[in-house]
């Protein structure tokens, strides 16, 4: 089936910590190995995003300084659209700091509160100490249940609300919060996580799983062919090993 599958990579100039461009980078190329079209569309600061158009809307990561600049940009209207394109069933990707724009606020460990756009019913305050290292969690049934693997480093520590799912369940690390065993959020066709790296090129799994999710939007019957990942998987297994060494007897 001939189709392009239309992205929307929101702040590129200054949401791109741990190379989360390389996200977008994997999914052209996954997509271009089956023959699927990318069309990359760069939304950086103070230009106009035109999300209704866009099959999947990426969100990288950003330290506290970058979030707090985009909040002006994003509350200049870009907040009601990127909303309005949540609650249409737009698939999404945001990480760490993007995944927090999304909430309803971010506190720091001091108490100086910042409001966020709160496109999602959660929350993030600060701590002292920073949740730091490489990870891994499962996917819920409901976001493909594959094991996946990353890199956190947050402070925040994010605690959803009633009604709002985890993208998974921790195997190692912390996570939203490291207290609950939940990480990341899966709300409509959101996918949130606090994994860098980039999270999607040593997860193939995921990574089609989101794209098969977003072409689902205009195709519903389309499945993506399956590729030979053995490549990939090797980088996965490689990670999950030394988080989890026991992973290779245990299955997981």
């Amino acid at each position: 089936m001939s189709t392009t599958l239309r992205i929307c990579h929101l702040y590129p100039d200054l949401l791109n910590l741990y190379g989360d461009r390389g996200n977008i980078l994997c999914m052209k190329q996954r997509l271009a190995w089956r023959g699927i079209d990318a069309e990359i569309t760069e939304v950086p600061a103070g230009a106009k995003a035109d999300f209704a158009n866009a099959d999947l809307i990426f969100i990288g990561g950003g330290q506290d300084f970058e979030q707090e600049v985009l909040l002006s940009d994003l509350k200049s209207g870009k907040d009601k659209e990127l909303k309005a394109a949540i609650q249409d069933g737009k698939t999404v990707l945001a990480i760490c700091g993007g995944y927090q724009m999304l909430g309803n606020y971010y506190e720091t460990w001091d108490g100086v509160r910042c409001d966020f756009i709160e496109a999602i019913d959660f929350y993030t305050v600060g701590s002292r100490e920073r949740m730091i290292g490489n990870f891994a969690f499962r996917c819920g049934e409901h976001s493909g249940g594959s094991v996946v693997v990353g890199f956190e480093n947050h402070s925040g520590k994010t605690y959803l609300g009633s009604g709002v799912e985890p993208l998974g369940r921790i195997l190692a690390g912390s996570g939203n919060n490291g207290e609950d065993g939940g990480e990341g959020v899966r709300y409509r066709n959101v996918f949130g996580s606090y994994s860098h790296g980039p999270i999607l090129p040593k997860n193939p799994s995921f990574c089609d799983f989101l794209l098969q999710t977003a072409i689902q939007t205009r195709h519903p019957d389309f499945c993506l062919e399956p590729l030979d990942d053995r490549f990939e998987l090797a980088a996965h297994d490689a990670v999950l090993r030394s988080v989890l060494p026991d992973s290779e007897k245990s299955g997981i």
